[in-house]
């Protein structure tokens, strides 16, 4: 199976936040897209940034344009979202962002009613049905595609780090699980999700392809859920590991570590330079460790089986690529990422409410809530 890689411009950015719909009053969610959508598609549709529906009802989802920094992408995101509460503040709807809503229940959900949402759960079945996670997806374009695989390899080795910044899914169907990400380990429940496959260069990914498409695995490339992925169509590597971000700095800050990450590996590859990678068995280990930990996990950093705690080994690598970061132009939002390192991750913050308000998790949606509207600078003040 030949499959093409789009041109793209190197290091360019693409966002997609998905976003929960909720009630003001319970914070339980509210089915309510379907009503939204088409006015807001109407709206956007002279605009960068577009507002899609999702697999349940209770979602949307705001995409950016092709964005020459983050900052620009960012924009397009804001003004989505300020599209979007045009629509929802008249209609009683509030906002939030996270892996997982801390007590809504999966049998109280409405799937969209499109072909390809019924025909995954009805493959997927209780796993599809218990889908209710959100997640943060980031694009970064790449000029050949024969820097695709190598880059991956090589980012792969930072999955954990990612996750433990954006984890934002502590609690499930109302419990407390014990894990900063639980989105992680349910989402690669999913035939075809999860860490990627050690593919080595676009022929075998070709390969891949073609195995899956005649076994009936998948239809074409846009059914590969891996964690990082290649997007022929836009000529990008896909980072899908995150949660929800609660915030838009947050949402920003893990962008710019993302983009800074693609372009030093693209650079070394540049120099004629061996990428760094990582036994899969060890990124395997390092993703329960981010699911199970967070930001207090300790990860494995090189093949030797060398470990780290994620807070230093961040702190280092945020030290080494800050070069690159003031190239690309998104210095301010590659430092913001020491303020999550230093304040905690939106898990830990859901935590900390949860604790103040005696297991309360309604205290913990409307802290979601606030937080989306405002910052986690106004949530922290009023609670």
């Amino acid at each position: 199976m030949k499959l093409e890689f789009a041109p793209s411009a190197r290091s360019t950015v693409g966002l997609e936040w998905e976003i929960m719909l909720a009630d003001p009053a319970s914070g339980d969610l509210v089915g309510r897209a379907p009503e939204l959508l088409s006015a807001l598609e109407a709206e956007s549709a002279d605009e960068r940034h577009t507002v899609t529906g999702e697999l349940l009802t209770n979602t949307i989802e705001v995409t950016s344009g092709v964005g020459s920094s983050v900052a620009h992408a960012i924009d397009d995101i804001a003004k989505a979202i300020s599209a979007v509460r045009a629509a929802t503040d008249p209609a009683g709807i509030e906002l939030l962002s996270a892996g997982s809503h801390p007590f809504a229940q999966w049998y109280e959900q409405q799937v969209t009613d499109k072909t390809r949402y019924h025909k995954l759960i009805e493959r997927t079945q209780w796993w599809g049905r218990n889908m209710m996670i959100w997640g943060i997806h980031v694009h970064i374009g790449v000029e050949d595609h024969r820097k695709v695989f190598p880059i991956i390899n090589a980012l792969a080795g930072f999955l954990p780090h990612l996750q433990s910044l954006a984890a934002s899914s502590p609690f499930w169907a109302g419990e407390r699980t014990g894990y900063a990400s639980n989105r992680a380990l349910v989402f690669q429940q999913l035939p075809t999700a999860g860490l990627p496959w050690p593919l080595h260069d676009w022929s075998q990914f070709e390969s891949f392809l073609d195995d899956m498409v005649r076994t009936g695995v998948m239809a074409d490339a846009s059914e590969v859920r891996w964690d990082i992925r290649p997007a022929p169509r836009w000529g990008t590597i896909e980072v899908r590991a995150c949660d929800g971000m609660s915030t838009l700095p947050e949402l920003a800050a893990v962008a710019s570590l993302i983009q800074v990450l693609v372009e030093h590996f693209s650079r070394q590859l540049d120099e004629g330079r061996e990428l760094p990678t990582l036994q899969s068995w060890f990124h395997r280990e390092n993703k329960w460790r981010a699911a199970r930990y967070g930001l207090d996990a300790r990860v494995i950093v090189d093949s030797h089986g060398g470990q780290r705690d994620v807070r230093d080994h961040l702190s280092d690598t945020l030290e080494e690529l800050a070069p690159i970061a003031v190239d690309l132009g998104c210095e301010r939002e590659f430092a913001s990422i020491g303020r999550i390192l230093q304040d905690g991750a939106s898990y830990a913050r859901q935590l900390t409410v949860a604790d103040a308000a005696g297991g309360d998790l309604s205290a913990v949606v409307h802290h979601l809530i606030r937080e989306f509207r405002s910052g986690p600078e106004a949530s922290t003040h009023e609670e």
